[in-house]
């Protein structure tokens, strides 16, 4: 039987919310991750170092209580990266959380699950203070890029903030979050300070698969999914392993009740069925050998992070996605994958 050894995968983006749903969800993450970067847009949004440390300690605590549906599968080796909601912070802050945080996140105010209180106004010289600050302290700035136009062409929109930002702070890395557009693609390479996260819906799915015939609500997610194209773009930069490119999951969970409803909340969760996914995918166009640097060498380089070894090993065996985690219905519910988790070590 083909098999396929992924070494200290990454996720470079990921929702654990918090309460009850952290703890159906983390350890789904920490099962097969060697860690993850934690999305701070709670309520209240993660902005204390008191605030950072207590989330980063109920991480744990849920890691460690193994969740329901691991049975006694090994959650050990899982770093949760943690993120700080973007303000103006001043200097003697940031130098006080720098060894405590992986990045800050930035989110333009309502652009997406629990933002407000973003940025609204994209001042340079107002933030000029805490990005020179970052740049120096080398703290990346992680960015959910989408203005507030029309909801097709949002990313596309935002593309002059990240050459703003590129331009005027040169040492800063910036992290172009969940892409989903050639608009997004083709800025990797015009900068050397900017990067990107992609997730595993957006090398698969459009704008069709979403609302083409009945919606799916379990595929709709900000950014939504875009065009043929823009996809065919993304899934080129992946499979073959550019260097800017890392997998970030932007797995997002909601209560079922919150998904199936006519105020349908923006997520995607694939958390559980991520890595089959892709190498799923990566064997399906002959890039299997490609799947390393997408899943982790691209992440550890970019953000010069060591993770906790652990080393997954899958098998082309049919794997039918459970029709739901506790209350969450992930991706390709009740559908069969081609690949398996056979063990991990």
């Amino acid at each position: 039987m083909k098999t396929h050894t992924l070494l200290m995968p990454l996720d470079m983006h990921i929702h654990f919310r918090d309460g009850v749903m952290l703890q159906r969800v983390a350890p789904l993450t920490s099962y097969c991750f060697s860690g993850a970067v934690v999305m701070p847009n709670l309520v209240p949004p993660v902005t204390t170092l008191e605030a950072l440390k207590a989330y980063k300690q109920r991480i744990k605590n849920a890691i460690g209580d193994g969740g329901e549906d691991l049975d006694e599968m090994s959650v050990d080796a899982f770093e949760p990266f943690m993120t700080l909601f973007y303000k103006n912070y001043d200097r003697d802050f940031l130098e006080s959380v720098a060894d405590e945080i992986i990045a800050i996140k930035l989110y333009p105010d309502g652009a997406t699950t629990n933002s407000d209180g973003g940025v609204k106004n994209f001042d340079i010289e107002v933030m000029r203070e805490t990005l020179e600050t970052m740049s120096e302290l080398d703290i990346p700035l992680c960015v959910h890029g989408e203005s507030n136009g029309f909801v097709m062409d949002r990313e596309a929109e935002f593309m002059s903030v990240y050459e703003t930002l590129a331009q005027n702070f040169p040492d800063l890395k910036i992290i172009m979050e969940h892409i989903t557009t050639k608009d997004a693609v083709d800025m990797l390479d015009k900068y050397p300070n900017l990067y990107a996260t992609i997730t595993v819906q957006h090398l698969l799915i459009t704008l069709d698969d979403v609302a083409g015939g009945m919606l799916a609500p379990h595929l709709f997610c900000k950014p939504i999914a875009k065009r043929p194209e823009d996809r065919d773009a993304l899934l080129k930069v992946a499979l073959n392993a550019h260097p800017k490119v890392m997998f970030g999951s932007d797995s997002a969970p909601h209560p079922q009740h919150a998904k199936e409803s006519c105020g349908c909340a923006a997520g995607v969760f694939t958390a559980p069925i991520a890595l089959q996914v892709l190498c799923e995918l990566f064997d399906k166009h002959d890039k299997l050998d490609n799947l390393q640097s997408f899943i982790s060498d691209n992440a550890q380089s970019i953000y010069s992070v060591c993770p906790e070894f652990k080393e997954v090993i899958l098998e082309e065996s049919d794997f039918v996605v459970p029709a739901k985690y506790g209350d969450v219905v992930p991706m390709y519910a009740g559908k069969t994958l081609k690949w398996s988790i056979e063990e991990v070590l």
